[in-house]
């Protein structure tokens, strides 16, 4: 279960980012990468709360990472 985790990580971070930068605000991005953390680790038999936390955060966090970029 350990190796799937940053998986699910992955997966959210880089959904919650959004094609073309449609997805603007923390809040959004931190409802998407939740979403799609909980869908990713329920897809691999996975704790879906724990996946959701994960995407939730990565989702929050991937513009200061500068993974995203920020919208203006």
């Amino acid at each position: 279960m350990k190796l799937i985790l940053p998986f699910v990580a992955l997966t959210a971070l880089l959904s919650a980012c959004g094609p073309g930068g449609v997805i603007d605000s923390d809040l959004e991005r931190g409802l998407v990468g939740a979403a799609l953390g909980y869908g990713a680790a329920k897809a691999v038999n996975g704790n879906g709360d724990r996946g959701a936390l994960v995407g939730g955060l990565a989702g929050v966090f991937c513009d200061d990472a500068r993974v995203c970029s920020r919208s203006r």
